[in-house]
């Protein structure tokens, strides 16, 4: 893998030699053996990200891992470019899963503080330059341009896709090789390809000096692993921030190597950057760069024992403190020992209770029970209606009684009626 990459940027350096072009050194990463000198960031470059810690490998940095997942990275340029002829070269690799995405953006811009490590799906306003390789629109990859004056909210937008300049179908992912982008921007426009092959190219894009590089990318639900390999900026005139790469002359001697200070992290030791063998050619020069290393390690050990004796300092006053406690709150322990003892008791009490029920057979009880069951529900449903119907002729009335009641008070009506007519019928008249 590291093969093809270096491959690949030699002959994108061969290329850009041959039209008179030189690389920015303080703009550009990946072009020498180590894409670090000290594995911790990149020189001329700030590195930061969300959900994860960016790794820097030796010939790659991981800008998106594979897990776990909406994570963010992103690259920005501690310089500014200050040529309007420029070509950059950005060689990359996408991998994941089958359903995996993602998107990875290559941004020229007036303010990187107005992207950070936003995609283009959430910034807000930002004047340049943006190319963006994802899979929109389910197409399995495509690599599309887009330009703000700083007017158009991209993350408001209803319609991103109608702001492209240019797009092409690639698909990028899982290849198992970097790809590589490159972009070139002079008097003629715009022109971008894609592994050496025209992606698009527009006149109408014309880009000024003064703006910053910066590369980021993003991953949802199923990411995908953005590693960046290489990033090389090429003018063609010498008005760049900084100085191009010159070729050694044969004849020249090379400096004496110099220590240097991990400033990023504190109390970092002292460190030689790699020398090449050829390089060291006088006896005077291979004995500086001796001493110099074994000094570099001396520090080195030195750092360590602070450190050790820092941490031992530290573990003896943690110990006295937990012993402090320990005697302060020795009741705590027999209340502890008591609750174990209750505990215990309980686990007993239950394990009694379960061997009681697993050794006795409660078949015949059951059975009983269910017989006692049947019985009682076919006395039930035999002998109840009968009752029932015994219980309504018991405590219904007889009729021959009913009509004997009738006709007693229709005779004692009778008599009475008649009582009463022969009552009037004798007193006495009233005459006037």
């Amino acid at each position: 893998m590291r093969t093809t990459a270096r491959s690949l940027l030699a002959a994108a350096i061969l290329a850009t030699s041959a039209s008179a072009r030189s690389i920015v050194d303080n703009l550009s990463f990946g072009t020498g053996e180590r894409i670090s000198p000290n594995g911790r960031g990149l020189p001329g470059w700030s590195v930061s990200a969300q959900g994860h810690s960016p790794q820097i490998l030796s010939d790659r940095i991981v800008l998106t891992p594979p897990t776990p997942a909406n994570t963010r990275g992103a690259l920005w340029a501690d310089h500014s470019l200050t040529s309007t002829d420029w070509n950059a070269d950005f060689s990359f690799r996408a991998s994941g899963e089958y359903q995996g995405s993602g998107n990875l953006q290559l941004w020229l811009v007036k303010d990187k503080n107005s992207v950070s490590q936003n995609d283009l799906y959430g910034v807000e306003k930002f004047d340049g330059l943006a190319i963006v390789i994802d899979q929109y629109n389910n197409r399995g990859g495509s690599i599309r341009g887009f330009l703000n004056d700083g007017g158009q909210n991209f993350k408001s937008h209803s319609s991103l896709e109608s702001l492209a300049f240019g797009h092409c179908d690639y698909s990028y992912r899982n290849l198992g090789r970097p790809s590589k982008l490159s972009i070139t921007h002079d008097n003629a426009g715009l022109t971008v390809k894609i592994d050496d092959k025209n992606c698009f190219s527009t006149s109408r894009v014309a880009l000024p000096s003064g703006y910053n590089f910066g590369i980021t990318a993003s991953t949802s639900e199923t990411p995908d692993s953005f590693e960046i390999y290489s990033f090389a900026v090429s003018t063609a005139s010498t008005s760049h921030a900084g100085a191009p790469v010159q070729a050694k002359r044969a004849d020249s001697k090379p400096s004496p190597p110099t220590l240097q200070k991990l400033s990023d992290l504190p109390s970092a030791p002292d460190f030689l950057p790699d020398t090449l063998p050829e390089t060291l050619t006088s006896q005077k020069e291979q004995f500086a760069d001796l001493h110099n290393r074994i000094q570099g390690v001396t520090h080195q050990i030195a750092d360590m024992y602070a450190l050790l004796a820092t941490l031992g300092h530290r573990l003896d006053e943690r110990h006295q403190e937990l012993a402090a406690s320990v005697i302060q709150h020795g009741s705590s322990r027999d209340q502890i020992g008591r609750i174990d003892h209750r505990v215990e008791e309980v686990e007993r009490t239950v394990q009694r209770i379960l061997r009681d029920v697993e050794s006795k057979d409660y078949r015949m009880q059951l059975s009983e029970m269910r017989e006692a069951v049947e019985s009682v529900r076919g006395g039930v449903s035999e002998h109840l209606p009968e009752k029932l119907g015994q219980i309504v002729r018991s405590s219904s009335p007889r009729h021959w009684s009913l009509i004997g009641v009738v006709v007693g008070v229709q005779v004692a009506l009778a008599a009475a009626y008649v009582v009463y007519k022969r009552r009037r019928a004798g007193a006495p008249k009233k005459y006037l």
